[in-house]
């Protein structure tokens, strides 16, 4: 292995609890836009539109949750046998952003019902994401990745 291919490897790839933490604080997110009422649930869902976005327009390297997992919760911990690519997180932030999409414009349109079940999709792979490190936009993306 060159030098200069080791000097850029732990630069283009990410801490893998990164992710998982920052779904742990997208849970909290989704569970308020779920819990709270009108027009506070249509902000906070604004608020994780935005938040996904950043993830999959500049990467999940440079959202904010990757910032505070960077500065409060890396330094306390080990550094991790083994980095990850980034680009499957990313997708999976793009997903995110789809069902928070949906979600958004149903609450505009007044259908709460349906912003509610997008939500819970979202809900649904952010829980696997934080409790399990079951990366569901990322195994989608993997698949694509094979049969593409």
């Amino acid at each position: 292995m060159s030098e200069t291919s080791s000097q850029t490897a732990p630069q283009t790839g990410i801490d893998p609890r990164g992710p998982q933490f920052a779904a742990a604080l997208t849970v909290v997110v989704l569970i308020l836009a779920l819990v709270l009422p009108q027009p506070l649930a249509l902000v906070v869902t604004a608020v994780q539109t935005v938040l996904f976005a950043i993830g999959a327009g500049l990467g999940v390297q440079r959202t904010p949750h990757a910032w505070l997992f960077k500065r409060l919760v890396r330094p306390r911990l080990t550094a991790p046998s083994e980095l990850e690519d980034p680009a499957p997180p990313r997708f999976a932030q793009g997903v995110g952003l789809a069902f928070t999409v949906v979600a958004l414009v149903a609450y505009i349109l007044g259908a709460t019902l349906v912003a509610q079940i997008a939500l819970g999709f979202a809900l649904l792979a952010a829980v696997l994401n934080a409790v399990f490190r079951f990366c569901l936009g990322c195994e989608v993306y993997l698949l694509i990745k094979r049969f593409a």
